[in-house]
């Protein structure tokens, strides 16, 4: 789905922006001030993935949902496109600072906690959290883990109902947390679950009422006039807001929402006759090696900062010239990993996924993936 890859690429251009300028100075002239204010919205990025991610998989496990070997198959196929990067990234993350080429710390009891998906819970274990990108990694494993039990026993509407709790149980949740006095914007998975079940609500609608693409051009209108409705009657109330009661709960929602009528749209023209605008090389490229990138981009900088301590004091104290430079030479270094991770190392079990598989099994996954959806909103 190449305008899904664009999206992708979107997203994870987004988070690498987002980590590369965590600096917005009041003195900066307007236009630096200005690009430093808009890359700090940049960890929307991660709620960008998680409604593809639920889409995606919803789609992939709709459409194979009454074949045989059903778990087998998406398991295998999903540990094969995730588990080599991933726990090679781990070995990294042991190594690295131990060799003192990073001044990051990182434990075995982190490593531990995140080899089996808990990475987003370990605080709970007594332990902090030592590398971000990892806690996003853990939800979408949690939702590999449940989801396909759900889509493979429930009917529709009863999958329907589901993504409806669980987009009404989030904001609750979140503000339950919010009253008592802790924060609604971490990582646990209750609390940003309702990003994941925004795409697989848009997954089952492409594949039932909303399976053409009128109907679909209708869904995405449908969800920006509720998005806009939800900030009009709820800006008095700081919906917008993390730090009141209603931003809290349902600023997150708002972000799902949103993207859920991007990835609709995205959907529409990229089956129409302007495809091109929603098809973009740079950012399919992007969206192609997105995980790897994800995995590494964070390390990247690190290294910059420790071999060019310069380089980084500069960007700290304001230096405008200086936070590009770090950009660049992190960013292009991680971009180039990602690439050869993703041609050299990942492809290597990419394609093992047929191999594994019964040949019924494999062809059905694979359409399954290949599809895009919108050909049957045609």
């Amino acid at each position: 789905m190449p305008e899904l890859d664009s999206l992708r690429g979107i997203a994870i251009l987004a988070v690498v922006f987002y980590h590369a300028f965590p600096y917005a100075y009041a003195g900066t002239p307007f236009l630096e001030h200005a690009f430093l204010r808009l890359t700090q919205w940049g960890f929307l990025g991660v709620n960008l993935f998680f409604v593809l991610s639920g889409f995606l998989i919803t789609g992939i496990l709709l459409d194979s949902k009454n074949k045989s070997r059903y778990y087998s198959t998406f398991y295998i196929r999903r540990a094969l496109r995730i588990l080599p990067a991933y726990c090679l990234l781990l070995v990294i993350l042991l190594v690295l600072p131990r060799l003192g080429l990073v001044q990051r710390h990182v434990s075995w009891s982190f490593i531990g906690l995140s080899f089996i998906y808990l990475s987003n819970f370990t605080t709970l274990f007594g332990v902090p959290m030592q590398y971000g990108p990892l806690w996003s990694l853990a939800v979408e494993e949690h939702f590999y883990f449940l989801w396909p039990a759900a889509v493979r026993t429930l009917k529709m509407k009863w999958l329907i109902c589901c993504t409806a709790v669980v987009l009404l149980a989030s904001p609750i949740i979140r503000a339950i947390m919010f009253r008592g006095g802790h924060s609604a914007e971490g990582g646990y998975t209750w609390l940003v679950a309702d990003g994941l079940a925004m795409g697989a609500l848009v997954a089952i609608l492409s594949r039932t009422r909303f399976s053409s693409r009128s109907a679909m051009r209708g869904l995405t209108l449908a969800l920006l006039i509720v998005l806009a409705a939800a900030v009009a009657v709820g800006w008095r109330y700081g919906i917008l807001s993390p730090d009141a009661l209603a931003g809290a709960a349902f600023r997150r929602t708002l972000v799902s929402i949103l993207f859920a009528a991007v990835l609709g749209a995205s959907l529409v023209i990229g089956t129409g006759p302007r495809a091109w605008i929603v098809r973009r090389p740079i950012l399919r490229f992007y969206g192609e090696i997105s995980y790897g990138l994800y995995l590494i981009h964070t390390l990247a900088f690190d290294v910059t900062d420790r071999f060019l301590p310069a380089i980084e004091r500069l960007a700290v104290q304001g230096h405008f010239s200086m936070m590009v430079l770090r950009f660049l030479l992190s960013a292009s270094s991680a971009t180039l990993i990602a690439y050869l991770s993703r041609r050299y190392f990942e492809e290597r079990f990419l394609r093992l996924k047929d191999r594994w598989s019964t040949p019924s099994a494999a062809s059905q996954s694979s359409a399954a993936e290949l599809v895009e959806p919108a050909e049957q909103v045609a």
